[in-house]
């Protein structure tokens, strides 16, 4: 282990070479040395064309020089091979406008994939993304219309007359990972660390593919002074280390503070969460909370579906449920925000391979997760839009595989204005974008193979209630207030199942007070 300047990172980088970058969003980003190749390219052109490999992209949602957004001037990056693509947007403006091919992989795919690498395996196989945009009969992980050139990175196989997804594996040359410490040895130490992603997996996957990782640590410990249990990365698989001071000029991105709750090393009192105004947003997640079972354990999408933990905690069952989010906190409250995928005061703390192994298996009894579009078959777009792509993330892994999944969001988009008067939802000015759709852009969700394995799948709005069945959509519910044909047929691209037993929401769900909700 070597102790070297974050400016001598970039030379260390051949041009084309493959660079496997840890991160989840606002979380883990190796910020100094993602700027070495930035500051190095700006100024020399030097590396250049090399293939970046990344989970959910490091970004917080801007264009901001920060996570990928520093890598995205033109000719910096040849590939992206990512689970999502849009954290940082001006390096997912770039996958957009084509600049450079991209693949999109489901987040526990890349995670497996990273293993399968550091073992010299040919790759992984899996059930997980057929019938998707991810499945080769369809876009095959391609992002962009540039990626449909390169060498396909996934195959359809058949074992035992039954059809799987084969990924291939192929060479990592450097990693660039964010940790807490190291010690004088290069021992890497992540006690500080709220997610578990893809570290130890990628620092696995480069040394043994013979190349060299790069570690990103606040500080230099005395030999012997770490607790192993919190050395993730062994000295044998560091080459370098870069000493980079927390920036704390943005917030919460990359938690630059430690917070012992999101570590589990302190249990806090958790301030009671503010009771939300009833609204849109609120409607649709008192009635996804009604469908939660006692010991469910839960997977909660970013946006809309946040609000469920506050409903949750409003109609005092939090304790009765457990939430899980994907890159590895299990029980607790999940943090949200730029800083998603920490939890605070969580019950354990895996990494995000291991996580989706249970997530693959069935752990989950329940999924809440948005919808962006909707066609009449039960597919779900959420990965792309025109020239925006941001990519699946974990979204397909847990759709695959999870018993219950209900998907929530507003019917329409885009200035939709809605108000709730005598407990009837009153439409004040009508979205401009139809979110039912004929067919989706793209089949981030399959609806073919979520019958196929038996899931049960619901489609929450704020007016309109749906559920999967062999023959389509069938509504089932529809708010008070609402008019079936003006507010609901009117505003779909295809008519669905109309159910005989067509009744309305629960009237408790508009009104401006506690709902008193229960769960068995």
């Amino acid at each position: 282990m070597k102790i070297i300047n974050a400016k001598e990172v970039a030379s260390l980088i051949k041009n084309n070479a493959t660079v496997a970058i840890s991160g989840s969003g606002g979380s883990g980003s190796p910020e100094n040395l993602l700027k070495s190749l930035m500051d190095s390219y700006n100024t020399n052109k030097q590396p250049k064309n090399i293939t970046v490999v990344t989970g959910i992209s490091p970004g917080n949602l801007t264009k901001d020089y920060v996570g990928m957004n520093m890598l995205s001037a033109d000719g910096l990056v040849g590939k992206a091979i990512c689970a999502h693509l849009g954290m940082g947007k001006l390096f997912g403006e770039k996958v957009g406008k084509n600049i450079f091919p991209a693949f999109a992989l489901p987040l526990g795919v890349l995670n497996h994939l990273l293993r399968a690498i550091a073992g010299h395996e040919p790759g992984i196989i899996t059930h997980i993304g057929l019938d998707t945009f991810a499945d080769p009969r369809q876009e095959g992980c391609c992002a962009n219309d540039l990626a449909k050139n390169e060498e396909p990175i996934v195959e359809l196989i058949k074992i035992a007359k039954e059809d799987y997804l084969f990924y291939k594996s192929f060479p990592i040359n450097v990693a660039l990972i964010k940790a807490t410490y190291a010690d004088e040895l290069g021992n890497i130490s992540f006690e500080h660390e709220a997610v578990l992603g893809e570290q130890f997996n990628m620092a696995a996957a480069t040394h043994n593919s013979g190349g060299i990782v790069i570690v990103e640590v606040k500080e230099i410990k005395p030999a012997g002074s770490l607790r192993a249990k919190d050395v993730l990365i062994h000295s044998k698989l560091v080459d370098y280390v870069v000493i980079g001071k927390p920036d704390t000029s943005l917030g919460d991105y990359n938690l630059p503070i430690y917070h012992p709750e999101y570590t589990g090393d302190k249990k806090i009192k958790l301030e009671k969460l503010p009771i939300k105004e009833l609204d849109e947003r609120k409607i649709c997640a008192r009635r996804a909370a009604m469908e939660i079972k006692k010991g469910y354990a839960i997977n909660l999408g970013v946006g809309m579906p946040d609000m469920v933990a506050n409903v949750a905690a409003e109609e005092n069952i939090s304790q009765e449920i457990s939430l899980s989010i994907e890159c590895g906190p299990m029980g607790g409250v999940p943090v949200g925000g730029i800083a998603f995928g920490a939890s605070r005061n969580p019950d354990s703390i895996i990494p995000t391979a291991e996580n989706f192994d249970l997530y693959n298996g069935g752990f989950l009894d329940m999924a809440i997760l948005g919808l962006a579009e909707v066609d009449q078959e039960g597919n779900v777009n959420v990965s792309k839009f025109g020239s925006r792509i941001t990519g699946p993330g974990g979204f397909i892994n847990i759709t695959q595989s999870t018993k219950r999944i209900i998907f929530m969001g507003t019917f329409t988009a885009s200035n939709l204005k809605e108000s709730i008067i005598d407990e009837k939802l009153i439409i004040n000015n009508e979205g401009e974008k139809i979110k039912f759709v004929n067919k989706v852009e793209q089949i981030t969700f399959s609806g073919k193979n979520a019958l196929k394995n038996n899931l049960e799948i619901m489609y929450v709005t704020e007016r309109a209630v749906f559920k999967l069945t062999k023959g389509g959509l069938e509504l089932i519910e529809i708010a008070p207030g609402i008019d079936l044909q003006q507010d609901i047929l009117n505003k779909m691209e295809f008519k669905p199942i109309i159910s005989s037993k067509l009744k309305l929401m629960d009237k408790r769900i508009f009104k401006d007070e506690k709902m008193n909700l229960t769960i068995e």
